[in-house]
């Protein structure tokens, strides 16, 4: 065996310690820096006493069952606390989508239930590019990041597929562009969702105009003025969605007619 596969296999081995929880229990700063960064969302059970008696530790690991495949893990680690902000029993839950960090602080809550983390966890998954739906628009609209480059598509269409993976592989191109209120944290200049022509997102769609006959079709929404933009019809390429999004980066949208009809605000 090599001297690169055992420092390897040794690493692994003091890092990730299994539990009679299935979760894996992180037990120092490198190993939950690994841990986040290996997935688009991650959580991470922060409790200084892991074990049945400890305020919602069941619930938790309930939770974790529940939202599989989302990676889900344990730590007590001190200095790993520190890194991530955690002062005490904490959920946290980790998007590379938006670099964003979404605390669950165990204290302050009346009731702990494996439900209401579960609602918690879900709520918060904010990916490369998010399925729109009620639970993923409160983690939409609650991120600092205020423009969504929409994906308007019919699900099992011909393209269904590519286009997703495509916009998928896209988004990744703009995380971490600009910084945030603080001036610290880069995160992206736009969130990517998917947003299906089904009956429970006709507000959606007609907001920007559009039926479910009219799809694909892809659309920019910015909150913080409350415009938004139709990508002229045609084929839904990379390079086409990529030049949109920068002809909005740049202001180049701003004289363009906004999509859909006008004087008409409403969340999406």
């Amino acid at each position: 065996m090599n001297m690169l596969l055992f420092s390897l296999i040794f690493l692994l081995a003091t890092s990730v310690v299994a539990t009679d929880t299935d979760l894996p229990s992180l037990s120092n700063v490198t190993a939950a820096e690994a841990f986040v960064e290996a997935s688009e969302v991650a959580v991470i059970g922060f409790f200084e006493t892991p074990s049945e008696e400890t305020l919602g530790y069941k619930e938790f690991v309930e939770a974790a069952r529940n939202v599989r495949p989302i990676p889900v893990a344990l730590c007590s680690d001190k200095e790993a606390w520190a890194k991530f902000s955690v002062v005490s029993d904490t959920i946290a839950l980790f998007r590379k989508a938006d670099k964003h960090q979404e605390n669950l602080q165990l204290s302050g809550i009346k009731k702990i239930e494996a439900d209401g983390l579960t609602r918690f966890i879900t709520m918060n998954e904010i990916r490369f590019l998010t399925e729109y739906n009620q639970v993923t628009a409160v983690g939409l609209f609650q991120s600092e990041v205020k423009t969504h480059l929409l994906l308007f598509v019919n699900r099992g269409s011909a393209d269904y597929d590519e286009l997703k993976d495509k916009l998928a592989a896209l988004a990744q191109e703009f995380v971490g562009k600009v910084t945030n209120s603080s001036g610290r944290t880069p995160v992206p200049e736009f969130l990517f969702v998917l947003i299906h022509g089904v009956k429970s997102n006709e507000k959606s769609l007609g907001y920007f105009g559009l039926t479910s006959r009219d799809l694909p079709r892809v659309g920019i929404y910015d909150s913080n003025s409350d415009m938004k933009w139709l990508m002229p019809d045609g084929e839904i390429s990379t390079e086409r969605v990529r030049e949109f999004c920068r002809s909005f980066l740049v202001g180049n949208l701003k004289d363009v007619k906004q999509a859909g009809p006008p004087d008409r605000k409403t969340e999406l």
